[in-house]
């Protein structure tokens, strides 16, 4: 009797145990490089406690979690959900903790974390991160924290003394700082090794400059009216029950504390109208253009460049057939150490020469420039037409620490060129085809990221 009540026990808790352990959420929408396990992330997958997640240069993932929150992750990111327990039945006893290891994340409470809020926390490299029924905002790199607001507040404070990376639900002190929605343009940041969070007014440093929303992306709803100033805001929701005092209720439909009013009759005052000037913003001037390509000549035996390299000083050029490619002076390269990009085709020129034949003017009609900076490796692969014809051109090469692209030897593609930007947001390559018998292409392409 006994082994069939333990045998009937256990399959109960096997019943129930996805409620606490193992799925966390789904994937709700996917778009653009995203990786789920190290995996391409695929809608309506399911993502499990302890998973990590990844966006390239163009993907964006929408997480929908078990206590109906939702974790968004925008381009360039990387972030872990390494702890997700929660019981419908019993949602005061969920427990959240997410890491945002780089990049942009928006992260929506659901029923749960709102109700359980001491014991969700969400962690950056440099910062730890509670809430109170919270949508909020972070950018981060492994030594700059910012946290910006759309509804309700949150509590950010860095690693330093009890609160620790390892630790669970939010970290209250002195040096905690609290910021909470409906105060336009403000955020709080934390550098690595800061005492405690600084409070900002800057609308340009906010997360969604780094990292920009999609169209799609839900709209938060911020009460301007309801903010409670931080004196009154209490992320312990079973101290609530102490207060004297009066309660009201915020957006969020939590309570909170206020001191009792004795009824006043006011005098009537008509206030005058308020005059808001809207502040002047400066326009943003487009950044110059930092690799060149075009055409050379030869005049006199000596090699005339292309007018592109020669209006601009240059400090490195590159040459294949009758093509040259340069960057600018002075022009700022970091190199990132992980990830892959993929960039976008912004201009081309190509020509096809057949043997025996005069040069055609062709057209590369579509083409991807995707860069490894892990191995700094770099694939390529172009659609070339003309005279009726199409021909593919496809290359891969390497990469050097000061930007020069360089196919691999023996390839029947020789390929030559630049990338530049501090986000590597810009590349150039020129190229020289033989893999079809009798015909020759040349050209020269640029790219964006």
């Amino acid at each position: 009797m006994l082994r069939k009540y333990l045998t009937g026990a256990a399959l109960l808790l096997a019943a129930l145990s996805p409620a606490w352990a193992g799925e966390a959420g789904r994937i709700v929408f996917v778009t653009g490089r995203a990786d789920l396990g190290g995996q391409p992330a695929k809608l309506d997958a399911v993502v499990n406690e302890g998973a990590e997640l990844s966006t390239g240069s163009d993907g964006y993932m929408y997480i929908k979690t078990l206590d109906a929150g939702m974790l968004i992750l925008r381009p360039n990111t990387r972030a872990r959900v390494a702890d997700y327990k929660f019981d419908p039945a019993h949602p005061s006893a969920t427990r959240v903790k997410l890491e945002l290891l780089s990049g942009v994340a928006r992260a929506i409470s659901g029923q749960g974390v709102k109700q359980a809020r001491q014991n969700f926390r969400f962690n950056t490299p440099v910062a730890a991160i509670g809430v109170r029924g919270t949508d909020f905002i972070v950018y981060t790199d492994a030594e700059t924290s910012r946290v910006s607001v759309v509804s309700g507040g949150v509590v950010v404070s860095p690693f330093a003394g009890s609160c620790t990376a390892e630790g669970a639900g939010p970290c209250e002190g002195q040096a905690s700082r609290e910021l909470f929605a409906g105060q336009a343009g403000m955020l709080l940041q934390v550098r690595r090794g800061q005492a405690t969070p600084q409070l900002l007014n800057n609308p340009a440093l906010s997360p969604d400059q780094n990292e920009k929303p999609r169209a799609d992306e839900p709209v938060g709803k911020v009460a301007m009216s309801s903010v409670l100033p931080a004196t009154q805001v209490n992320l312990d929701p079973q101290k609530s029950e102490l207060s004297l005092g009066a309660v009201h209720t915020t957006t969020e439909g939590t309570t909170a504390p206020v001191d009792p009013v004795l009824p006043v009759t006011p005098p009537v005052v008509t206030p005058p109208p308020v005059v808001v000037t809207p502040p002047v913003t400066e326009p943003i001037a487009p950044k110059a253009q930092e690799v060149f390509w075009g055409r050379w000549s030869t005049v006199a035996g000596a090699a005339v460049m292309p007018a592109s390299i020669q209006n601009n000083a240059t400090d490195a050029t590159a040459f294949v057939g009758n093509y040259a490619v340069a960057r600018l002076k002075g022009a700022q390269l970091v190199m990132p150490t992980e990830g892959t990009v993929a960039f976008t085709l912004n201009g081309s020129e190509a020509f096809v020469q057949k043997t025996g034949m005069a040069e055609s003017l062709a057209a590369v009609e579509t083409g991807q420039l995707s860069i490894n900076f892990v191995d700094r490796s770099f694939t390529t692969g172009l659609v070339v037409a003309a005279d009726g014809a199409k021909y593919n051109v496809n290359g891969k090469g390497v990469v050097d620490m000061s930007g020069l692209m360089s196919n691999v030897i023996s390839s029947p593609t020789t390929i030559r060129g630049y990338l530049s930007g501090t986000k590597v947001e810009e590349a150039a390559y020129i190229f020289k085809n033989v893999a079809y018998p009798g015909t020759t292409i040349t050209g020269a392409t640029s790219w964006k990221r």
